[in-house]
């Protein structure tokens, strides 16, 4: 059994490391992604693990923190910040080489940003916790994400087949971004609702 602290979480704690882990990752995940021009195959595969173990920092920092009762203001205000840093740099990055077109991009950093905006600013209303449909977004997000920044036409040969699967879990990501903003934005008025009528 996990063992919660009585008095207020230490700021330093190691929730809040994978954070911040989270966000030295992005600049050398950038710089291993855009070395020689993008076109080199050892180093998509560095930039490919050092995103795989981003998002696994993502995956786990937050819920170490509600389990542990780590919670702090700065990884409830770093954590979101880290998470769109690292798919933000990721799309923006790709779309930079041609290889993620930009309205892709374009629609998932707004619905990113924008509901991360909504979120803290309802906070004096209530929280909007993570929705199944919201967690599922983010996990087809950081697989399509990831599988176009392997070098798979390089490692299989099979340019048609690799660009219409990542293509195709792209597309389903681009769909669960949109739904699950619109839903998030609804949440959000009835929380609103909910407070002004209590």
């Amino acid at each position: 059994m996990t063992t919660v602290p009585s008095g207020p979480p230490p700021l330093l704690n190691i929730a809040n490391v994978l954070t911040g882990v989270r966000l030295v990752l992005v600049p050398v995940f950038l710089a291993a992604l855009f070395t020689d021009g993008g076109t080199n195959t050892g180093w998509r595969l560095v930039a490919s693990g050092v995103f795989a173990l981003a998002a696994i920092t993502d995956r786990f920092d937050g819920e170490l923190a509600r389990s542990r009762g780590l919670v702090t203001s700065f990884g409830t205000i770093a954590d979101p910040i880290a998470d769109k840093a690292l798919m933000g740099s990721a799309l923006i990055g790709l779309s930079m080489l041609g290889q993620v077109w930009w309205w892709v991009t374009i629609v998932i950093m707004v619905r990113e940003v924008g509901i991360t905006v909504l979120r803290f600013s309802v906070l004096r209303h209530g929280i909007i916790p993570a929705s199944r449909g919201g967690k599922a977004k983010t996990l087809v997000q950081t697989v399509a994400i990831g599988l176009y920044v392997l070098p798979l036409v390089e490692l299989t040969g099979h340019g048609g087949a690799v660009d219409g699967a990542r293509g195709a879990v792209m597309a389903v990501a681009v769909v669960l971004t949109v739904v699950t903003g619109i839903d998030y934005v609804l949440r959000a008025a009835r929380l609103r609702s909910a407070s002004a009528s209590a």
